[in-house]
């Protein structure tokens, strides 16, 4: 059974949502919701939409909290009112399908000095970024929200970087992940190897089939990368088996980097 995503169409644009290359920017849709929407036409295009959309996913189908995914149509007439020119260029480079991140109102950043995750949370959580490998989720910039007093996921689109380069994906797909040193909480990750016997229990590569055949093929033909659609699929696929099937690798990893903060 596939993913259920749905389709939407932007109306409005409202502003942007913080500094930064790729200026995801906050926008209503034709369902009447507001959504952070991430565009294709930003930073490094569609690899970050099929980054953010495979991470937010898969931690979603391991039992994360994680806003609903839309895609979100952009047609050719919108932004041309736009005073601002950066924006302009960036809503006219991102005509067609890009992501929308539910906009989860009154929201707090999750602060890793005021907020406290338990340790099989915490082990859990470093253990998922280091799967998909997000470099993004530091104490500076944790990418975690506080909603309704609990914790939500957001902003993914930092992981599966092999993909910018598509070279010795097999490599990078059994590294150890050497980031995990800067994750926000690894201090708190006294579980890791109860935690990596957990996720691989509920992520099977039918779960890893399921979300990256739902990665729009547009993006993927869009992405810039010599191989084919199907081509692109099939090294994801491999990609994230490979590293399930091996997870003692970066898991044992992260616990040798926790024993250098504990």
């Amino acid at each position: 059974m596939g993913l259920n995503i749905r389709h939407e169409t932007m109306t409005l644009y409202l502003q942007p949502l913080r500094e930064g290359g790729s200026l995801p920017g906050l926008v209503e849709a034709s369902d009447g919701f507001k959504y952070a929407a991430k565009f294709r036409g930003a930073g490094h295009g569609t690899k970050a939409l099929i980054a953010e959309f495979i991470g937010s996913e898969i931690a979603r189908a391991v039992g994360f909290r994680v806003p609903e995914l839309v895609f979100l149509d952009l047609g050719v007439d919108f932004g041309r009112t736009e005073g601002d020119e950066e924006i302009q260029d960036l809503l006219r480079g991102s005509e067609g399908l890009n992501l929308g991140v539910h906009f989860l109102s009154g929201a707090l950043t999750w602060d890793v000095m005021a907020n406290h995750a338990d340790a099989m949370t915490a082990s859990r959580l470093v253990w998922l970024d280091a799967f998909f490998t997000n470099i993004d989720r530091t104490a500076r910039n944790t990418n975690m929200l506080l909603w309704n007093r609990e914790l939500w996921l957001i902003d993914q689109g930092a992981s599966l970087y092999f993909h910018h380069s598509w070279s010795d994906w097999e490599k990078a797909a059994l590294s150890p992940f050497p980031y995990v040193k800067d994750h926000a909480l690894l201090a708190d990750a006294s579980c890791l190897e109860e935690a990596d016997e957990e996720m691989r229990r509920m992520l099977t590569p039918e779960v890893i089939d399921t979300i990256v055949d739902a990665v729009p093929a547009d993006w993927l033909a869009a992405s810039g990368s010599p191989a084919s659609v199907d081509e692109q699929r099939e090294v994801y696929r491999n990609f994230l088996k490979t590293r399930l099937s091996n997870s003692q690798i970066f898991t044992r990893h992260a616990a040798d980097a926790r024993k250098s903060l504990v």
